[in-house]
């Protein structure tokens, strides 16, 4: 990545548990930082022309053949339109299967007592909803930074993160995109190492 920092076009920080919308055009690049290490940010993209052509995680998966997500991976669409190109990564891999915290599934894995808490499902229908993206449009995310190895029986586990403070993704835009964030704020389980917080988004277009 050639481009400075101070040439930045977008550079703000996203509050743990907050979300961010956004477009990023054809040829830009977007970076998120994990400020503080092992933070899981919850990420869809979408077609800005047509919110149905969103991101797939399954066609993804299908295409490249592997499970998680690192350099030269190709985000694909359910329409297998290349989304975007991961271009950068010092972490080393990135879930794509684990789907996003609900309030119904903390309730299902964790208890009854949790199910007023805060969840990533909530911040992406409340950042979507400027753009016209509701719960029809919402679909499995990639959850970058976030450590969920696969069992050898085929279940998914949720571990301590693999990032470290500073780490960064990035993402180049194959069309002009919405990228949809939710800050993950999960409490009960170690993706964000028990303590979730801030990350820097960055762009350059």
């Amino acid at each position: 990545m050639t481009e400075t920092i101070t040439a930045a076009v977008l550079d703000t920080t996203v509050a743990d548990g907050d979300g961010f919308l956004g477009t990023v055009p054809a040829g830009g690049t977007f970076r998120i930082v994990d400020l503080h290490g092992n933070q899981a940010v919850d990420t869809l993209f979408y077609d800005a022309a047509d919110l149905d052509n969103r991101y797939s995680a399954m066609d993804t998966v299908r295409e490249q053949g592997r499970a998680y997500l690192t350099t030269g991976s190709r985000l694909l669409s359910v329409n297998l339109d290349v989304l975007a190109t991961i271009t950068a990564d010092t972490c080393g891999r990135h879930d794509t299967l684990g789907g996003a915290c609900a309030q119904e599934s903390n309730v299902v894995r964790y208890g009854e007592h949790t199910r007023h808490q805060h969840a990533c499902r909530e911040t992406f229908l409340r950042y979507g909803a400027q753009v016209g993206i509701g719960a029809r449009q919402l679909g499995h995310n990639i959850n970058f930074f976030m450590n969920v190895p696969l069992t050898v029986d085929g279940g998914l586990t949720f571990e301590d993160g693999l990032s470290a403070p500073g780490k960064y993704v990035e993402v180049r835009a194959e069309r002009d995109l919405y990228v949809l964030i939710s800050n993950c704020p999960q409490l009960n389980n170690p993706c964000n190492g028990w303590n979730p917080t801030p990350v820097r988004l960055l762009g350059w277009w």
